[in-house]
């Protein structure tokens, strides 16, 4: 099986930053692409940055220019990288992966979420 856990949420004030962190682990063949998602309170979870294994990246709107996703060296960890953050970012944040398994199987693996919030 495979695991995702995200860890790096907390609370920050408006204009501060946070970095997200999401470590996979299990019986993984290859990981194709990893995104972070957020789910506000009341609404539906939205997309927020996706990297590929070429680490081409493609983000939402609304974080375009604030946030930055990156893999580590350990190509099984993600990172997100939030700046000037706001109020309205305040959300739980999701890793997701698309993975082949070591079985030739593949699989959309999520983790548990990290609670984010922006607040004076």
């Amino acid at each position: 099986q495979v695991q995702l856990v995200e860890s790096g949420g907390g609370l920050v004030q408006p204009g501060g930053s946070l970095r997200l962190s999401c470590a996979a682990s299990g019986s993984i063949f290859s990981i194709y692409a990893m995104n972070w998602y957020r789910q506000a309170p009341g609404k539906e979870r939205e997309l927020v940055a996706t990297i590929t294994s070429g680490d081409s990246t493609n983000y939402a709107d609304s974080v375009k220019g604030r946030f930055t996703v990156s893999r580590g060296n350990a190509r099984n960890t993600l990172f997100l990288e939030m700046n000037s953050l706001k109020p309205e970012d305040t959300a739980v944040y999701y890793c997701n992966a698309f993975i082949r398994l070591v079985t030739g199987e593949f699989g959309d693996y999520w983790g548990q979420g990290t609670q984010v919030t922006v607040s004076s």
